[in-house]
Order: C-alpha cells, then structure tokens, then sequence
C-alpha cells in the first residue's frame, strides 16, 4: 500500500479563557503576529503565526467556556511539543521565557513556571506552561 504525501503540522488550535492575555502572552513568547480571525458558532479563533507561516496558534474563545485551567490528564491534548536546533537553545529559550514571566520552578506544574531541561537519551526537554496550563514542550536533538 503506498501512502500519499506526508502531512505536516500545520497549526496548533487551543481553547483559552482569555483571549486578549493568551494572544499577548503567545506574541511575547513566539514572535507571532495575529494574523486573521476566524469566527465560529459560539465564538472566535484568532489566528497568530510567524511571517513564513512555519509556527501557527489558532487561539479559540467559546461562550461557553467553563474558564477552568488544562489538565493533561484529561481525554484530549497532553502537550504540544516543538523543536529547537540544540540544547543551547534551550538554555537559550530558558532566559527568554523568564523575560516573558515563566518563571523556573522545580516542575512546569503550574501556570507561567518552567522546568528544568532534562537531558535523556531521546532529546533534551524544556516544559513550560501558558496562562492557561496548558503544557509546551521544547526539544532539542540528544547531545
């Protein structure tokens, strides 16, 4: 059986509860720029990428949002995970997330903290959570 062409991530959709902060808060971290909106039943989508559209948010506002915080251990997203060329760059994005107000901690375990990078066979990690929860994950290639 041949495959058609392989698909690429083209963006990434999260459902916020505060749309103003959360669309800041991405433009601070990623350098992306709200693009379009896109309206849907019950609310919106506001459309956020990098200029050549190689990292794209659709950030979703629903009225009947509950306004609780993410959970990966809820059927659905666990994390959204991205890659960066070294682990420099991490430790790089380390700094750079604290200027943004992620603070260090022991453990991304909390809205606006970030982890350690741990360095395992696979990839070396950085965790970092949004104004939501919701889990971001930065990798780069094993040492």
């Amino acid at each position: 059986m041949t495959l058609p062409a392989q698909p690429r991530l083209h963006h990434t959709a999260l459902t916020v509860t505060d749309l103003d902060a959360s669309v800041a808060w991405y433009q601070q971290v990623f350098g992306v720029r709200r693009v379009n909106e896109v309206p849907h039943p019950g609310g919106t989508a506001l459309i956020l990428a990098t200029s050549d559209r190689t990292l794209v948010f659709a950030l979703h506002r629903h009225e009947t949002n509950g306004h609780e915080t993410f959970h990966e251990t809820r059927t659905g997203l666990d994390h959204v995970g991205l890659s960066v060329p070294s682990r420099a760059d991490l430790e790089a994005w380390q700094d750079h997330l604290q200027a943004c107000g992620v603070m260090r901690a022991q453990a991304a375990s909390q809205p606006l903290t970030q982890s350690p990078i741990t360095d395992a066979p696979y990839a070396s990690v950085l965790v970092f959570r949004d104004p939501d929860n919701i889990q971001l994950e930065l990798s780069a290639p094993p040492s």
